[in-house]
């Protein structure tokens, strides 16, 4: 026994950790989180390629707790959100992060859009939501200024601070954080484990990789050896920040169109008073490209030749034709906005920060339209984790660790 411990000692040793995350958005840090938990002693570290967490997806949202009444039933969106929503209302209020409960409403104002709406009242009831139907009068009990034919209110939607969620998940996981660590290249044995070499020459060894790079997770797999089947094509999401707050009490959203994963332009009134209103969602011409004068080719070059990326615009040019000019004219945002805000003049949408979503597009141009967690030898990728991964990121972070802890105790580890 004394030397079965000393050999377990001596192979612990030749590795950095147990477990290499890549990523440290919410996703990242709530698997670190998750593994620390479910197995105590196991050595974790995170690299972040940033100076800190939550610079991208997570630090870049509208801060909306959503519902789940949008994903398909069974689905891991609809199963992890409606458990995510609950579970991060519960983590805020224990650790003093800023959030509320605030409900929102759904707003029909065509009636083309009404079976659709009728539609998500049977969805959200069978993921098992509270859902309230509301005739138009009875919508300006909730918002004064909103119009529409018909609405549905649901009562678990809330807000809150996901970067501070994301800084105490950090805090608390008891992992290593490295930050400004930008992954150059991984070497993946699997009879040995991975070793990932840093931009600044570092070289960290690990049992096992966890892949949660978000804007960049397909590139990571590629570099770990495997083929994710997807690839990450960027949408950028342009915000608004409305002049008169005071027009909007909560939370407003259009009917979406099934077709798209976007949820259209709505009105969020945030932990900190002021009430966002957007995002649209056109092409992004950089992973990290939040805005049009971003441009880098190579990540541009990599979107265009992925055949998915032409059968999408094929697919869908005329929605995404309305999204560019929506883009580049206030005036075709304003009207938007006004389908569900007449109140709203062009002069009262100023220019807020940019958000980038990492959607994964298939070979065919189908997008990707639930979570998508991938295992490989000795790995774990997350391979599609947009809205709503920071609302459903405590079950997110536990189910990929679940993954990665019994891919470290197989067999011949």
């Amino acid at each position: 026994m004394h030397y079965r411990s000393q050999e377990v000692v001596q192979v612990r040793r030749a590795y950095d950790c147990d477990v290499l995350v890549i990523g440290g958005g919410i996703v990242g840090l709530s698997t670190a989180y998750a593994i620390t938990r479910a197995a105590p002693g196991t050595r974790v570290t995170v690299l972040e390629k940033e100076s800190g967490p939550a610079r991208h997806q997570t630090g870049r949202n509208s801060g909306v707790i959503h519902s789940g009444i949008y994903y398909r039933p069974g689905s891991l969106k609809a199963r992890y959100a409606v458990r995510g929503a609950a579970e991060m209302v519960k983590f805020c209020a224990e650790y003093d992060i800023p959030h509320a409960v605030t409900g929102k409403l759904i707003v029909a104002t065509a009636r083309d859009e009404l079976p659709r709406l009728h539609a998500l009242v049977q969805r959200g009831r069978e993921n098992g939501l509270t859902v309230r139907e509301l005739g138009a009068a009875q919508i300006a009990e909730y918002e004064p200024e909103v119009e529409g034919l018909a609405a549905i209110h649901v009562g678990t939607t809330g807000i809150c601070d996901f970067t501070a969620v994301a800084r105490h998940l950090a805090e608390a996981s008891g992992a290593e954080i490295r930050y400004a660590a930008r992954v150059t290249r991984v070497d993946r044995r699997p009879d040995r484990g991975v070793a990932v070499r840093t931009a600044s020459g570092d070289v960290v060894r690990g049992r096992v990789l966890v892949n949660c790079a978000g804007l960049h997770c397909d590139e990571i797999a590629r570099l770990t050896g495997d083929e994710p089947g997807v690839r990450i094509v960027p949408f950028r999401g342009e915000y608004y920040e409305l002049a008169r707050p005071e027009l909007v009490r909560g939370l407003v959203y259009p009917v979406p169109d099934p077709a798209f994963p976007f949820l259209g332009v709505h009105l969020t009134r945030g932990i900190d008073g002021g009430v966002h209103v957007g995002p649209n969602a056109v092409p992004a011409l950089a992973r990290e490209g939040y805005d049009w004068r971003t441009v880098r080719p190579r990540e541009l070059a990599g979107t265009l030749t992925w055949p998915g990326s032409w059968q999408l615009a094929r697919r869908h040019w005329r929605y995404g034709t309305g999204e560019l000019h929506r883009s580049l004219s206030r005036a075709a945002f304003t009207r938007a906005v006004r389908r569900l805000l007449p109140a709203v003049r062009e002069e009262d949408l100023v220019p807020a920060p940019a958000g980038v979503r990492a959607q994964a597009v298939l070979r065919d141009g189908t997008l990707a339209d639930d979570f998508l967690i991938q295992e490989t030898p000795r790995a774990v990728h997350v391979l599609n984790a947009p809205s709503p991964a920071a609302t459903a990121s405590l079950p997110i972070g536990r189910e990929v660790a679940r993954r990665a802890l019994a891919e470290l105790e197989g067999p011949g580890r």
